[in-house]
């Protein structure tokens, strides 16, 4: 559990990734999975936003347009790639983690 609130108390939660998810009733079950539903959509914002940022080096070497202003907004307009790639459900990996923690606590359960 401490895992999962320091990953939404991070950077992220400015973006609107953690505040994404719908608010939990007052049962304790939904409480926690809404509450890993937002650490599966912010590990999914990290890792799409690592996957640019590697593209984005890996690209066609230096860019005529070069600056460091420059650079800060395409870091910015990643971040919000990201962001909403991992939202929107884009590559899916939140929900596989979903449906993994799922399994896990069924198991546990039984």
């Amino acid at each position: 559990m401490t895992t999962i609130t320091s990953i939404t108390q991070s950077g992220l939660t400015q973006s609107g990734i953690a505040s994404s998810a719908a608010p939990a009733t007052g049962n304790p079950a939904s409480a926690q999975r809404a509450e890993l539903a937002r650490a599966a959509k912010a590990f999914e914002a990290i890792f799409v936003r690592q996957l640019i940022g590697s593209m984005r080096e890996a690209g066609q070497g230096d860019d005529i347009m070069g600056s460091s202003a420059v650079d800060q907004f395409q870091d910015m307009s990643d971040a919000r790639t990201a962001d909403t790639l991992a939202d929107k459900g884009g590559l899916g990996i939140a929900n596989m983690l979903l449906q993994q923690l799922d399994r896990a606590s069924q198991d546990k359960s039984e």
